[in-house]
């Protein structure tokens, strides 16, 4: 299987600087899948944090609706994270987010995810 290599990240507009635990790797040294949930929601407060939504309740005023992941090669704990993040659409009741979780050390994508707000 090909490991996918990571293309220009213009298309993202925000880079949240994440870190995995060497506990978040299974038995077979992978990260455990549940982690990028993890990973997303760290990113998504970074995010609303640095465009200043998040400075007074500390609280998000909405619900996750939907999240779709797709791995794309096996992540490792212990190691630093980068987890780019766009809003890509936005309604009347809800939003989309796009991700791309890959290490910044080796540039591999570990997966892309599209949450629904």
């Amino acid at each position: 299987m090909d490991v996918p290599q990571l293309p220009d990240n213009s298309e993202f507009n925000f880079i949240a600087d994440c870190h995995t635990r060497w506990s978040d790797e299974d038995n077979l040294g992978v990260l455990n899948n549940a982690v990028y949930l993890t990973l997303l929601e760290e990113a998504r407060f970074q995010y609303f944090t640095n465009l200043e939504l998040m400075h007074l309740s500390k609280q998000f005023n909405f619900v996750l609706g939907q999240t779709n992941i797709r791995f794309l090669a096996p992540g490792k704990g212990a190691t630093a994270v980068s987890v780019a993040i766009q809003t890509s659409h936005l309604g009347n009741r809800s939003f989309t987010q796009k991700y791309r979780v890959y290490c910044p050390l080796t540039d591999i994508i570990w997966a892309e995810a599209e949450a629904v707000m």
